[in-house]
Formats: structure tokens, C-alpha cells, sequence
């Protein structure tokens, strides 16, 4: 690919169909809210590029002066481990879970950070009810073992939130390499909670999976099924766990996986999340970090930032 050098102050959004995304209308609406002086541009790669692909855009973004960072989705572990040598610093979660989400640039130097622990919690805390599961002593099943599985069992691993952490952990995906990578570091932190590693050929396999989780489990569509390619990681035959809640990670896209939840809210009592959160959170924590800048996590100053998404994209606001 060849890239043009950056005339303006330039975001970059490295991801598979990037020109689909929300954050085409929303960044420029939250520049001027900021008082950003900076455009976006998109950067797709089909998943599982090439390493030499991955190489080219990391070069590019390091050497060319308004070039300041980049977003990174779908992409985050197969980067990392193709550029890593590119990267003048690391942060430790990054180099802990072997990914990158954000890429940005201090006095010249391109840093390679992994903000997903961050997203995921914030996020997982506007989901779930307080202290889930200590009172409900529940269970939590993860359906693909990339990035955002990893920050997301990261972190309610954590010894820190004491007996708020699942009873047990099922992750599945259909490539052993990703399960290797996320079984090794629940490894390296010493992870107590029990987690089952299952590789997985079909959607059926995951339904039968579920099935033995027991009431209240939180279930997480982590695959990017629905978003990058149409479809589910579960059949239509799949039944939820009672009471539970469903968190379906993709905000656009064909969806299957949030409808199939969905149908099964009323009569199975579930909470039903789609990723609109997460997509805030996530963005507005790179953003921060690329333009150092603050931005709110809470309160008013939050609220603001997703309401101007929302009008951005037609969504209505909260």
C-alpha cells in the first residue's frame, strides 16, 4: 500500500472496514468539541494480514511528522507481534498481553500501548450490576480468545475485587494459537479463578457450552461475528442462562448475536448490551492518550462526549 504523507494533523483508525464505522462522523464532531486540529482516515487490512502489511503502516505512522497515532481494532495482537521491534517504547499491559490498541508518539518516540484493561473495565462496570458475582456466585463464557477477551478476563481476575470475580471462566475460539496466547498470560498473572480453554469448530458447540454455565453468567460475543463477518458465534437453538447478562461487543453490523439475546431477554431475564459503551470508552481513552489531552470517564463531562456520538450517528440519546 502506499501512504501519502499526513497534510493535516491525522488520526488514523486501523481496522477491516473502517469507512463503516461510527467514529467517520463522530470524530470530527468531537475534534471541534475538544478543540482538536485533526482529521481521521481509516487504514483496512482483511483479518490476519500479512505481517509485512502490518510493518509497512507502523514504518509509515513512526516517520511522518502529522501522522500522530492510530487506533487499532481486529488487528491488535497480529500487529503487535509483526511491529514489535518498530515500537521505541511499550507500555506494560501491551507488552503483558501482546497486543497494541493504541499507537502514539512522545518527543518523536512511537509508543505502543494496549488500552483494552481500561475499556473493558469501565465498561464492564456500567454493565454489570454491583458486586454480580459475589452475590451470584456466576460464571462467565467468553466467545473468542482475542484482545478484548483478554482485557476483559484481566480484569476480573484482578485479586483486587475479592470474591466480585466469576466462579469460573469458559473461553472458546476456533484457533488453538489464541487460546495458547490467552491461557499463557492468565499464566504469568497468576490468575485463581478457574478458566477452561476450549477450541471450538462449530456455533453448536458453544450453545452446548452455555448451556452448562448455571444462572446469572455473563456471556460476551468477543469473536467480532456480526460486525467484521455476518453472523453468530451461536446457533438459533442456543438458550441463554437464566437471569444473565449478554454483552454483545459489535455496535453495527449485521447484529445476530444481540438479536438472538434479545428474543430471549423477556423470558430468560437477561441484560442485553450491545458494544456502544465500549466503542466510547475506547475511543475517547486513545484520543486522550494521542492528543494528551483529558478526557471524563464519568459524569457530565462523559455524558457529553456520548451525546454528541449519538447525534453524530442518529442513535438516541441516553
Amino acid at each position: 500500500m502506499a501512504y501519502a504523507p499526513a497534510t493535516r494533523p491525522t488520526f488514523y483508525f486501523i481496522g477491516v472496514t473502517t469507512a463503516q464505522s461510527s467514529i467517520m462522523r463522530v470524530f470530527p464532531q468531537w475534534a471541534a468539541h475538544l478543540g482538536l486540529e485533526a482529521v481521521i482516515a481509516g487504514i483496512d487490512f482483511p483479518p490476519r494480514a500479512p505481517a509485512a502489511a502490518y510493518r509497512e503502516a507502523v514504518a509509515f505512522l513512526k516517520r511522518d511528522p502529522l501522522s500522530k497515532g492510530a487506533l487499532v481494532t481486529t488487528h491488535k495482537l497480529d500487529l503487535f507481534a509483526a511491529a514489535r521491534d518498530l515500537f521505541d517504547e511499550i507500555g506494560p499491559h501491551a507488552a503483558l498481553m501482546g497486543e497494541v490498541s493504541c499507537l502514539s508518539k512522545r518527543d518523536g518516540r512511537l509508543r505502543a500501548e494496549a488500552k483494552d484493561p481500561v475499556t473493558a473495565g469501565l465498561a464492564l462496570e456500567a454493565l454489570l450490576p454491583a458486586q454480580h458475582f459475589e452475590r451470584t456466585g456466576a460464571a462467565m463464557m467468553v466467545m473468542g480468545a482475542g484482545g478484548s477477551a483478554i482485557a476483559m478476563t484481566w480484569y476480573l481476575m484482578d485479586p483486587a475485587r475479592g470474591a466480585n470475580r466469576p466462579s469460573r471462566i469458559v473461553i472458546t475460539d476456533i484457533l488453538a494459537e489464541r487460546l495458547d496466547h490467552i491461557r499463557a498470560i492468565h499464566r504469568a498473572v497468576c490468575a485463581e479463578v478457574p478458566v477452561e480453554y476450549v477450541q471450538i469448530a462449530t456455533a453448536a458447540e458453544n450453545d452446548t457450552l452455555m448451556a452448562g454455565l448455571g444462572d446469572g453468567a455473563l456471556v460476551v460475543n468477543a469473536t467480532g461475528l456480526g460486525k467484521d463477518k455476518p453472523g453468530s458465534p451461536l446457533t438459533d437453538a442456543a438458550t441463554f442462562p437464566r437471569g444473565g447478562v449478554v454483552w454483545e461487543l459489535n455496535y453495527r453490523g449485521d447484529l445476530w448475536f444481540l438479536a438472538q439475546a434479545r428474543k430471549q431477554a423477556k423470558p430468560r431475564d437477561l441484560t442485553v448490551e450491545d458494544g456502544w459503551t465500549y466503542f466510547i470508552h475506547g475511543w475517547t481513552r486513545v484520543i486522550a492518550e494521542v492528543f494528551d489531552i483529558d478526557i471524563p470517564t464519568g459524569g457530565p463531562g462523559f455524558e457529553a462526549i456520548a451525546d454528541i456520538a449519538a447525534q453524530a450517528t442518529g442513535r438516541a440519546v441516553a
